[in-house]
């Protein structure tokens, strides 16, 4: 089944400014009021929003199926069962590139209630769009929620009121979440509504096929588990338990039965290490291919100087910022697909395909992130024992830096081995740190081998310090194209960044060979 996107009218977005969350619940009494409620509160710290993405139990606007039949959509309270939000992430109006907030580095924290799907989202105030949506929520131009989901068959009910003659669907049971985003819902009429919002759905026309069939009473329920009216596997198994004697929806050659091809709905997703680097880099959303980009240096060490009465300030002498450079290049990969493989599979395989390609550009940021890191810019340490790493940690690293331990898997094993005098193991139990533990009091990130491999004399790589001084992200755009190749009778999907890449501070990270060497590396070139 296609992805959705759903608009939620009563949203009760809210824009405050505050530096932290605050401890007295919020009101609810306005949640199904139809009403953006907003707000503002000037108080020093990040602007925050928040508000329902999800709403249970409230229709939605009118929508149509593909041969024009209305009906209204609600959105049940057990929808969200189970549903993993780890990797939720919030959008300005669906698009990928302008992300206001994500679960995973902890900008974005939801929460399920009776109302539905509350969000909190945490915006960077440097990022020009989103300041743009915080003062549009907060000054009532935007007022609305929309979501990306999916279903698997069989997560959907259809009713009808006899009475009334109102179509009902039910969305029991979400497969995927994709994406939550603020919009301005635009002020558009039932008649319009049902030319912009239409559904393609096996279940209804089940639902169709079966009113049919059946004398409805006050309402028509289907039941998606029921064996009724199948074909293909159910059918077969009925005629197997039988004995031959039902054949209802089931081919026959003689009186063998055919054996039905067996539909698998789900794709397998094999397990895979799913993070990006560039969460921990400074990233910066720029407008044009090529320029700089003024960043506050950290080695400002200048002091005001001594004036007497009624002469000149002296000026002073210090470079304020860095001006970092970048020149965005645009990187780009595409797919073809056969419309036989798309017409005939159960599955919504070009909705897989562009996660695979979002995928793509994880893989990209975090492989030019690691080259930065690694390469020569950043000045080189080994650490043999705790002693050399609480040297780096206190004395090579500036203080003022946000440091953090960036390891590989071999890397995290060796650390975790590590005790102190006393025998106590010196990583330490942190659930606010990515891996879960700290070192010398900073957070530990691990990381795949196979991004960052091992050293070649069997140490293991580690880089010490902080990764928003030592490298910027400069996104110019992302696009994300579907087209027909109506040559080949195929779909071609394609997603095309223009980023760079580039080092602020090197003296904010170090790159350390942990451990003892075991090997000698060969000579370059050999």
């Amino acid at each position: 089944m296609k992805n959705k996107q759903r608009f939620t009218l009563a949203a009760e977005l809210k824009a405050e400014k505050r530096d932290a969350v605050p401890t007295e619940p919020e009101n609810q009494d306005q949640s199904n009021s139809g009403e953006p409620a907003t707000q503002a509160q000037q108080v020093d710290g990040k602007p925050v929003i928040s508000g329902y993405a999800v709403v249970f139990n409230s229709p939605s606007l009118k929508m149509s199926t593909n041969d024009g039949t209305e009906f209204v959509e609600m959105i049940d309270p057990a929808a969200l069962d189970g549903l993993d939000l780890s990797k939720l992430v919030l959008l300005n109006s669906h698009n990928w590139a302008q992300p206001l907030a994500r679960a995973d580095n902890g900008t974005l924290t939801t929460s399920i209630d009776d109302t539905g799907l509350k969000f909190t989202a945490e915006l960077d105030p440097s990022v020009s769009y989103a300041m743009d949506t915080y003062n549009n929520i907060k000054n009532g131009v935007i007022g609305g929620c929309s979501f990306t989901f999916d279903l698997d068959n069989g997560d959907d009910t259809w009713t009808q009121d006899t009475a009334s003659g109102q179509v009902t669907r039910t969305v029991n049971h979400i497969k995927d979440l994709y994406e939550l985003t603020t919009t301005a819902i635009p002020s558009y009429g039932q008649s319009s509504v049902q030319q912009v919002i239409q559904i393609e759905s096996r279940s209804y026309e089940k639902f169709i096929n079966q009113e049919k069939d059946d004398n409805m009473a006050k309402q028509t329920i289907i039941d998606p588990n029921s064996n009724e009216n199948k074909t293909g596997i159910p059918a077969f198994e009925q005629y197997v338990r039988t004995h031959g004697e039902t054949r209802d929806g089931l081919k026959t050659d003689g009186a063998s039965a055919v054996i039905p091809k067996e539909l698998i709905t789900p794709v397998f997703q094999l397990k895979q290490s799913n993070y990006n680097l560039a969460q921990y880099a400074t990233v910066k959303q720029v407008s044009s291919g090529s320029g700089t980009y003024p960043i506050a240096t950290s080695q400002q060490s200048a002091v005001l100087a001594t004036k007497d009465e009624l002469a000149d300030i002296a000026d002073v002498d210090a470079n304020m910022f860095t001006e970092v450079p970048f020149d965005v290049k645009t990187r780009a990969g595409k797919i073809a697909l056969s419309n036989e493989v798309v017409e005939d599979s159960e599955v919504d395989i070009v909705s897989e395909v562009k996660t695979q390609l979002q995928q793509l550009v994880d893989n990209t940021d975090n492989t030019q992130i690691m080259g930065l890191l690694t390469g020569t810019s950043f000045a080189k340490a080994t650490a043999t024992n705790i002693d050399d790493l609480k040297k780096i940690f206190n004395v090579t690293l500036d203080p003022a830096l946000n440091k953090m331990w960036l390891v590989n898997q071999s890397g995290f094993n060796y650390l975790d081995t590590l005790k102190d005098s006393e025998g106590r193991y010196l990583l330490q139990p942190n659930p606010t740190a990515p891996s879960g533990f700290t070192l010398l009091g900073a957070p530990v990130v691990m990381i795949s081998d196979k991004l960052l491999a091992n050293n070649a004399d069997g140490t293991f790589p580690m880089i010490a310090g902080d990764l928003s001084q030592a490298v910027a992200v400069f996104r110019r755009n992302q696009v994300t194209a579907q087209w027909d190749k109506f040559d080949q009778f195929s779909q071609g999907l394609s997603v095309i960044v223009r980023n760079d890449y580039e080092v602020i501070d090197k003296t904010a990270v170090i790159n350390v060979a942990l451990g003892t060497a075991t090997a000698t590396p060969a000579p370059a070139g050999k």
